[in-house]
């Protein structure tokens, strides 16, 4: 019994150190986009090289195109527009 207690504690403590440890998958826009067919636009974008696509669309009546992110860049976040500064009222002028 203790013996199977000691290696449920090892297995236990073995997967939550592998859980803990794994990173996420790293975000990565490939320039070549699968298009048409059953995909919306701009496709699917997995392809490093045109080669790699071609082979892929290959017999599934489907084209290669630039994935838009990457041929023509991401929009530019909008920059926030500064406030503007309030108006100042102009004190009464008291005759002498």
């Amino acid at each position: 019994m203790r013996k199977t207690q000691l290696a449920l504690l090892t297995l236990g403590a073995t997967v939550l150190a592998g859980v803990v440890s794994v990173t996420p998958a790293a975000a990565r826009d490939y320039p070549w986009c699968a298009q048409g067919g059953e995909f919306d636009y701009p496709g699917e974008c997995a392809y490093s090289t045109y080669e790699q696509c071609l082979a892929s669309v290959s017999g599934r009546l489907l084209y290669c195109g630039p994935n838009p992110l990457v041929a023509y860049g991401q929009a530019p976040w909008p920059q926030p527009q500064p406030l503007p500064q309030p108006r100042r009222r102009a004190r009464p002028v008291t005759p002498y």
